[in-house]
């Protein structure tokens, strides 16, 4: 039987290469492309794939907060993260959010295949770069969900909000993403910036880049 897969990457480019390249597999199946978080989250719900080849770092819902979504509104979904993205924050929220494998974008074409069929099995593949972060944040007992954490102080739709603060959303564009009123997320913002105790938008847009919330790569 093959192994379905949805393809997410915000760079139409890479999602495109890689796709063709797992098509060659006669054993994969691409079967849905999403090119941010939000898309991703809908395809898993309505396709249903075994896998999820997710990208961290993307615009309106990066990939951390749709693994979350993915894993708790489709369980059995697995998630396989991919990215450019080496950071401590990234890597160990990426697996606290959900997912079952973390490999980067330098690695080879094999070692994502390989990673694609043990997170499909049921078992978790770190890439070795990956493997050695995690270890380090284990001995210091680091963890996504400490208070110190932005996953810790932040709630979803904070985080959310945040993100689109980040990217330069207006309070109207953010409110209409996210289907809320503009009071709502004007709300949001307010809790934000008592929260962390930082009350302009350029230092919410340093705080969001320090913590990988965003790349503003896109």
């Amino acid at each position: 039987m093959s192994t379905s897969i949805v393809m997410v990457d915000d760079h139409a480019l890479v999602r495109k290469a890689l796709s063709s390249l797992l098509k060659e597999k006669t054993d994969l199946v691409v079967i849905a492309e999403a090119s941010d978080g939000r898309e991703a989250v809908r395809l898993a719900r309505k396709f249903r794939p075994r896998v999820v080849i997710m990208d961290i770092a993307m615009p309106g819902m990066n990939g951390v907060d749709a693994i979350r979504e993915i894993t708790a509104r489709t369980p059995e979904v697995k998630v396989l993260a991919l990215s450019m993205y080496s950071d401590r924050r990234l890597v160990v929220g990426a697996l606290a959010a959900g997912a079952s494998g973390y490999v980067l974008k330098d690695c080879a074409f094999e070692e994502v295949i390989r990673a694609i069929h043990v997170v499909e099995e049921g078992s978790v593949y770190l890439c070795p770069q990956v493997m050695s972060i995690v270890i380090e944040a284990g001995l210091r007992g680091v963890s996504a969900g400490t208070d110190s954490s932005i996953h810790g102080i932040l709630s979803p739709r904070e985080r959310q909000t945040l993100q689109l603060i980040a990217e330069g959303k207006t309070t109207k564009e953010t409110a209409s993403i996210l289907n809320v009123s503009v009071k709502t997320v004007e709300s949001h913002r307010l809790r934000i910036m008592t929260k962390l105790n930082i009350h302009s938008i350029a230092g919410l847009t340093r705080y969001a880049l320090r913590e990988g919330l965003t790349s503003l790569d896109f």
